[in-house]
């Protein structure tokens, strides 16, 4: 109680808020306009994802983890759900058969993450994540983001609606000087004012496109919160969707043992399988939940590891005040009507700056691996096939059956997957050292 109490938690869990905020508030926005939804579903997706993301944080620094990491809406899973809706548009699905198959696919995952949990699977499953194959997802991971933080930035709208757009150059302009303002903020500005870079760029870019470009509110009023039960499409089956989902959540745990590796230093200790098992197994009930009310599923947040960096804050206190504000904002209609207005072009400039921070966290996973001219294509295999792959247009993919197609189709799915089976099919450790000795003796002075 006497922590409760303390003034400096408070502002340290003010500090949580905003952190949680600038991670969530772009995602349903973006997934709704992806999904061509009404502004008051939109709404609705919002105040849910507020609640549901304060309460699984509480509930994974009570019972989970029981470490101060955001469990918030997967960046994986996040990308993964709008390429599949740029794809959708290309090959011509419909969209309530994509967010039906999307239902299915995440209902199945939240089985399996739920599974994994409860049967101690974590430890072994957190075995084959290795330092390549983490520097891998880091990278790619970052690759898929940033590109669609920058179609946000360049004004081209998402799903279906990408179809024949262009780049709106004022838009893009502005959005282009809130990145440069948020990245000098990070590189030049005390550490008191840095923290909030994101949550400066993201207020003042939303001031400045108002008075510039006055939008009109979709919304006429604050609606009350409902519950719609799948909005984003009835349960379809287009099988190769459900393979592409739940892929992809199988694939999302490595943001869990990422996480939770990443802060074992800071806490000074080694993650247990009870923690193992306490934190997938809450992932996976709330994934079961996302699946039902059409939201991104959640995981551990690898970003929590640089905010708790920066800050010092590893205490789990803070955290929760942070996490249980959040919720409140939730609960009340306007506050969700207020931020369903953010402009995305403002909210992509600012993540676009915190993401291209995983570019660290991955050159900190390969850091850990001794690479040499034999063994490098551990790495280089998976992280030049994604990116290509990401580069090429969806229509590229018609010709390969549909029923791997958009698992093909994704970059991050393809190269992740091709990281895991070159790391852990081959000892690679053993390639190239002979290679290496024969060099320096041939290089070697002879009259020595």
């Amino acid at each position: 109680m006497n922590e409760l109490l303390k003034s400096s938690n408070w502002i340290s869990g003010l500090q949580w808020l905003f952190f949680i905020f600038t991670n969530i508030v772009v995602i349903p926005i973006t997934v709704g306009a992806a999904f061509e939804l009404s502004p008051g579903t939109i709404v609705n997706m919002l105040q849910l994802s507020f609640i549901v993301t304060g309460l699984a944080c509480i509930v994974q620094a009570f019972l989970g983890h029981k470490r101060a990491i955001m469990e918030g809406q997967s960046g994986l899973w996040w990308g993964v759900i709008l390429t599949l809706c740029s794809t959708a548009a290309a090959q011509g699905m419909p969209l309530p058969i994509l967010g039906g198959s999307l239902t299915v696919g995440i209902i199945i995952t939240s089985i399996l993450t739920f599974l994994i949990g409860v049967t101690g699977l974590g430890p072994r499953l957190a075995n084959l994540f290795k330092p390549a194959v983490m520097g891998v997802f880091m990278f790619l991971f970052g690759c898929q983001l940033i590109g669609i933080f920058l179609k946000g930035m360049l004004g081209i709208p998402f799903g279906n609606q990408a179809a024949g757009a262009h780049i709106d150059v004022s838009i893009s302009l502005l959005s282009i000087i809130v990145a440069i303002i948020v990245i000098v903020i990070s590189v030049k500005a005390p550490l008191s004012v840095r923290r909030y870079g994101l949550l400066i760029g993201i207020i003042g870019g939303w001031i400045v496109y108002a008075l510039i470009f006055k939008p009109e509110s979709p919304v006429s009023e604050a609606t009350s919160f409902g519950l719609e039960l799948f909005p984003l499409g009835k349960p379809a089956w287009d099988i190769g969707i459900i393979m592409t989902t739940v892929i992809a959540g199988l694939l999302n745990s490595a943001n869990t043992i990422g996480a939770l590796k990443g802060t074992e230093s800071m806490y000074k200790v080694e993650t247990t399988k009870s923690e193992y098992r306490a934190s997938f197994t809450i992932t996976g009930i709330f994934t079961l939940i996302a699946g039902f009310f059409g939201l991104v599923p959640n995981s551990p947040y690898v970003s929590s590891i640089g905010f708790l960096s920066q800050t010092g804050i590893i205490k789990r206190i803070p955290f929760v005040l942070g996490g249980l504000m959040f919720l409140v904002m939730g609960l009340i209609p306007p506050i969700g009507h207020f931020f369903s207005q953010l402009p995305l072009s403002i909210g992509s400039a600012a993540l676009f700056v915190s993401y291209l921070l995983l570019l660290n966290s991955s050159l900190n996973f390969f850091k850990q691996v001794e690479f040499n001219t034999v063994n490098v294509y551990r790495s280089a295999v998976p992280l030049f096939v994604g990116v290509v792959i990401m580069t090429l247009p969806a229509s590229y993919f018609v010709t390969i059956p549909s029923v791997i197609r958009p698992v093909l189709s994704s970059g991050l799915l393809v190269g992740i997957i091709l990281a895991l089976l070159l790391e852990n099919l081959f000892k690679w450790d053993n390639y190239g050292n002979e290679d290496n000795g024969k060099q320096k003796d041939t290089t070697s002075p002879v009259n020595d």
